[in-house]
This record gives C-alpha cells, structure tokens and sequence, in this order.
C-alpha cells in the first residue's frame, strides 16, 4: 500500500508539472506500475501521454502497459491501447493474444492471431494455451499441428497445453504422438508435463498407463496425486482410489479440497457411506466442492434428508453454494415429493442469483411436476430464458406422469418444431404418455419415429413401455412376441413390466413365465415373489401361495415393507398397514372409522379381493381398511380439515385398488381433492374421478 502511495504521488507530480521532460520518466513510472501491478495510475499514465500528445520513440512504453493491462484482465483497455498504437512488434502482439486468452474471447483470439504479419513461439503457445483453456480443444491441436508446420519445435509448455486439448477430446491417438515426440525430444523432464500425460492416459481410459508414469515421476506434488486419485475415481475404481489417498499421507503430503472432494466420491462410488461420513467430519476447512460433493453424493444414494440436513448446515457455515449443490438439493426435495422444502429451495436460488441457471431452473421445473404442480413448473418452463432437452424432457415427463397425456404429446411436438433433437428419455416421456392415456396407435407410431425418424436406436425403457402398452390395450400376445423379437437380451424391467400386465388382466400362464425369468435374473427380488403370490390368492389358488411363501424363506428373500407419507407443517409422517405406532393414533383411526361409515352410505363397498391372505372376511375387511394411504389421509383430514388445498400423499408401491377407489369417493363425497404419487405415477382424485382415468 505505501509503495502504491508513493506512485500516486509520482504520478500527481508528473500531471503538475505538465509534459514529461524525458522518456526516461515515462519508462521509470511505467515499471513502477507494472512493478505494483497498480492499473489505475498505468491508465493515468497512458491519458498523459495521449493528453500531450506524446510519442516513445519505441514500442517498450506500450508493451508494458499492454502486458499490465492482460494480466489483469483488462481486456478493453488493452484493445484501445493496442488499436491506438502507431507501431507494433512481435511483443505488442503477443500481449494482445494473452489479454484476449485470459479473457476467454476465443473469436477475437483467433482472428488476431490470423492478422499477425509474424509468429515467434510465444505466439504459437499463447493461442494453444488459450483454446484449449478455454474449452476449444480441436482449435488447440490444429495450432499445434501449424505451429510445427511453421517450423517452430514445441517446448515442454507447448506440450502441456495440447495434451490438455487430447484429455478433452478424449483424443488417445493425438495424446500417444504427442507423447512420442517428448521421449524423442528428451524434454520431459518437469512435473506439469508429467502431470499432463498422466491426466490425458487417464482421462483416456488407460488407467494402468496413468499408474506407470505416476510411479516413474521423482518430484511428484500434490496435483499429481490429485491427477493419479481423480483418474481412478472417473475410472470406476473407487478402492484404488482410497489405497492412493492413504498412500500419499504416508508421505507427508497434505491433501487440499480437490483431494478430498475426489476421495469422498471414492466412497461414495463404493457404498461406503459411514466413510464418507467420519472423513466428511474431520476435515476441518471445507470449501464449496466439498459441500456439493457429500450433498451430491446424499442425493445419487437415496439419502435425500441427510442430503437436505447436510445443505442446512452450509448455509448455517455461510458457503455459498453454486447451481450444482441447488439442483442437487431441488432434486433431493423432488424425490421426497417436498413441495414445502422446494419452495424454499427454489427462493434460496431466486436470492442468490442462480435460478435463471439452466441446470437449476430444469431441476425446478422437474422438481414441481413431482409434487404434482403443473401449474407452476409450466409458468417456470415458459418464463426460462433458454432451454435444453432435459428442460422439455422434465415438463413433458411431468405432464405424462400427471395424467395430462395429451398436454404432454402436444409439448413434445412444439419441442420438434423448436428444432430440438429429442434424446432418449424424451421417448420414455411420450411412451408413457401414450401409456397412461391409452393411445396404442400413436404409441406405436413414436416408437417406430426412434430409429425411423431421429435415428436412435430404441433402448430396453423404450421396449418396456410399448410391452406396457400392448399388455394394456389387450395385446397380450405381441407383447410376448415383441419381448423375442428384441435386439437385446430382455432384462429385470421388461419381464417385471411384462409380471405387471399379467397381474391386471389376470393372465397367469404369461405371469409365470415373465416370473420365472424374474426368479433367475434376480432371486433375491421379492417383488416378482409377492407379485405371482397375489396373482394366485386373487384367483384362491392358496396352495401356490403358500410355495411360493416356502420358497422365499427358503432363499431367504426379505419382503420390503410398503408405506404411505404425509407432509404436515414441514414435518413428515410415516404409516404402514395397520398402522399404531403414531402418537395420534387413537384419533386417526377414530376418524378413518367414521369415514369409511360415511363413504359405505354413499355406496363406498370395501373389495376384500384385494386382501391377499387366506382369512376370515371380517379379519379381511379389517385389513383393507387401514391401508397405509388411508390412514395418511384420515391424519392429513383432521390436521388440514377447512380449505381447498390438496392433501399430498406419497406411497412407496403402486396403490391398490381398493384404496384407488376409496380416494374417489373421498374427493367426491368431502370435497377435498387429494394428490397421491405412487411408485408408478400421480393420481389426482378430483370430484370422484382420477387423473389415470382408472387406467394406472
């Protein structure tokens, strides 16, 4: 700061005095400036001599201010300065290509560097540094290939920037001739060109090549350890990846927060997450990627609260979190169907600046039509100032999934007429549609669009939901023969799809081929178990359950527990059948009694086929009552009894039919709407009707 003093001080004293008596005086300040890295009084200096119209007798004066004004990101000043300049050499070029490198303005970069009348090495360097820096790897190579062309031999900083350019293109060859000509050059003797071979083999899929180099290098520094660890996480070895990081303690080094965040996704990788967590924990300085890792981490392993308690505590720490760790977390609240929590995660990124971000405002969008919010994930989607694929994707998945079917195909056409090339997930998106909304022929007609229209190629998902709609329109048998006609060996979904469709139309001679395929791919699924046993107890055929029972206890196969939620007050409660564990319970099933009753008045008559036990009927009756959504709904009746606002209820299987049917009269008869979200879909129970027009 003093030293700055003293220059503004000096410069004061020139502007006193008038024009500067010698040019020795103009250099002399103008290092002091570059010295003090002091761009205000070089501005002051550069007015000066423009004001008394000053000329250098050479370019020195200009270079150093141009070289001022790129290392500190003064782009503008530059540019006036160098298309003011009366003469320029190799150096004034070379300045201006740093300025715009550093700048990222790739377009001006490369047409400067065309209008030079003459190249030094320097020159050559600077614009491979600059495109490949700035995301332009094909540009980098080319430059490289002319710079050689030209006759200037390549150094090591050369090097180290084309490769670079390889590990993002993924470019092996290019990356193997660039390492052949450094063996026969003999010049790969520092770290940073080590660590770039070693980065690009990795990147590149030649993980035990990586390891060669890695272990060859003599003055490794944290980055390369940090290459070697990151390069076995991208390459799906998670435990090589935890050997090294211990590794490198041992030798004393001290990892940084890319170590760390790269580690924590080691663990992540490998189901670890008591790990994750006790080394989360002792880390004592933790930086945004830090955060965004763990909560990313939460978020990909079904741990979406402790994702969301993680957030809460970051903000509590004051680290502002960027648009990865939001949509993390918006996604986190979708997945738990938090319209509550959304919200205010939503307002978080309004106030920190990041909600017209293309990740997170797609995320918000998805994370709306989850809770079953149309409504205003469309005002969203049509206020985004740009949108992508997946911003489409999630509307149209959103309106298909809500049982708007043909608001979603009419989405999905406006996509095509955006000139937006639909991917793979926008024809789960609109098979689905088709699905719920019983649209065979139009189904088949975007199925046959995939490879015939956009040249994909149809994936197991896309063969999934047409097997679910020829099940679903009475075409049992081409379903079966769609499944043998598949270019890919049918997996767990397509014959649990296909278990699916057997279990609605009752058609157990298919349900025990799709459940014996089931049975080899995955025996110790219970779904395919409990799915084939109440397929044989709807029809009494109580000996076959009763093997298939015997049969799992044999193998040992855990039957999962189904559950309904509710969201009251920001605050969640869980039931399961039967349900009395709740602190409320005497009340909740006190006033689900008195609705059924009313229900029975209005017609309402429990089905006890859906009980899938041999029992008494009273004790079957008992049983369909107290569904876990039933008694979620009673609870979410007497906390929220006056308004027009929709009880939420989330279940963690399809919904029976039973209760499907209990819900309409509900609406009906309390007129209440109810919006319950299943395994498989929304239903929005509206005055006695379902947004799955009973087709779910």
């Amino acid at each position: 700061m003093k030293a700055k003093h003293k220059l503004r001080q000096a410069v004061d004293s020139l502007y006193s005095c008038g024009r500067a008596t010698t040019e020795e005086a103009y250099t002399r300040l103008v290092l002091e400036c570059s010295r003090a890295n002091d761009v205000e009084q070089a501005k002051r200096l550069q007015s000066h001599m423009d004001l008394h119209s000053y000329e250098p007798t050479n370019t020195f004066l200009h270079n150093r201010l141009l070289h001022l004004y790129a290392k500190s990101g003064k782009l503008s000043d530059a540019r006036n300065l160098f298309d003011e300049m009366p003469k320029r050499d190799i150096f004034s070029w070379n300045a201006m290509l740093s300025a715009l490198a550093r700048s990222g303005s790739v377009e001006d970069l490369r047409a400067v560097f065309n209008q030079m009348p003459f190249y030094d090495s320097v020159s050559y360097n600077t614009v491979i540094a600059g495109f490949a820096g700035n995301g332009f790897p094909k540009e980098a190579l080319k430059v490289f290939s002319r710079m050689r062309e030209g006759g200037f031999e390549p150094t090591d900083y050369t090097h180290v920037s084309a490769l670079n350019a390889c590990s993002q293109l993924l470019d092996l060859r290019w990356g193997k001739q660039i390492h052949g000509r450094i063996v026969v050059s003999n010049s790969g003797s520092n770290v940073f060109l080590w660590n770039a071979l070693t980065d690009m083999y990795a990147k590149c899929g030649e993980i035990d090549k990586a390891r060669w180099l890695f272990n060859r290098m003599n003055n490794k520094n944290v980055v390369s350890w940090n290459l070697m660890i990151s390069g076995y996480l991208k390459n799906g070895q998670p435990q090589k990846c935890i050997e090294l990081f211990n590794e490198m303690q041992t030798f004393g080094l001290r990892p940084d927060q890319i170590t760390v965040s790269n580690v924590l996704g080691a663990y992540f990788q490998s189901g670890c997450i008591d790990e994750v967590r006790r080394l989360f924990h002792v880390i004592k300085e933790k930086d945004k990627v830090c955060w965004t890792t763990m909560i990313v981490g939460y978020a990909q392993h079904g741990k979406e609260e402790d994702a969301l308690m993680l957030f809460n505590e970051m903000l509590i720490e004051d680290v502002r979190p960027d648009c990865f760790t939001i949509s993390s977390v918006v996604s986190s609240c979708a997945k738990l169907a938090s319209l509550y929590l959304g919200q205010v995660v939503h307002g978080k990124a309004i106030l920190l600046g990041v909600d017209d971000d293309l990740l997170v405002s797609s995320a918000v969008v998805d994370m709306y039509c989850k809770c079953g919010v149309t409504n205003d994930a469309w005002i969203l989607f049509t206020m985004m100032p740009t949108k992508n694929v997946v911003t489409w994707n999630a509307m149209v998945n959103g309106y298909a999934q809500n049982g708007q079917d043909l608001e979603a195909l009419a989405l999905y056409d406006n996509m095509l007429l955006e000139n937006l090339k639909p991917d793979s997930f926008s024809f789960v998106a609109v098979l689905s549609a088709c699905v719920h909304g019983a649209l065979f022929e139009q189904g088949q007609r975007y199925f046959d669009s995939i490879s015939e229209l956009h040249g994909l190629t149809p994936s197991l998902d896309h063969y999934a939901c047409m097997i679910n709609l020829l099940g679903r329109s009475g075409y049992m048998d081409k379903a079966v023969d769609l499944i043998r006609s598949m270019p890919h060996k049918p997996n767990s979904l397509i014959w649990s799809t296909l278990l699916f469709i057997c279990s609605m139309k009752g058609d157990i001679k298919h349900g025990e081929m799709a459940a014996r395929c089931l049975f080899e791919l995955d025996p110790f699924n219970a779904s395919p178990y409990i799915m084939l046993s109440n397929m044989y107890a709807a029809c009494g055929r109580w000996e076959d359950v009763a093997s298939l029972r015997s049969l799992m206890k044999s193998k040992n196969v855990k039957k999962f527990a189904a559950y309904s939620w509710i969201e009251i007050d920001n605050e969640v409660h869980k039931f399961v059948s039967e349900d009395r564990t709740h602190p409320e319970t005497e009340i909740i099933y006190k006033e689900l009694s008195k609705l059924i009753k009313k229900l029975q008045e209005a017609g309402f008559i429990p089905n006890a086929k859906f009980v899938l036990h041999d029992v008494r009927e009273e004790e079957k009756f008992e049983s369909i009552c107290y569904h876990s959504e039933k008694l979620a709904l009673a609870f979410g009746l007497i906390k929220k009894p006056q308004g027009g606002t929709p009880i939420r209820i989330m279940k963690n299987i399809r919904v029976c039919g039973d209760c499907h049917v209990f819900m309409k009269f509900v609406s009906k008869i309390m007129e209440r709407p109810i919006i319950l979200r299943d395994a498989n879909r929304f239903h929005h129970f509206v005055g006695g009707k379902c947004s799955c027009r009973d087709y779910w």
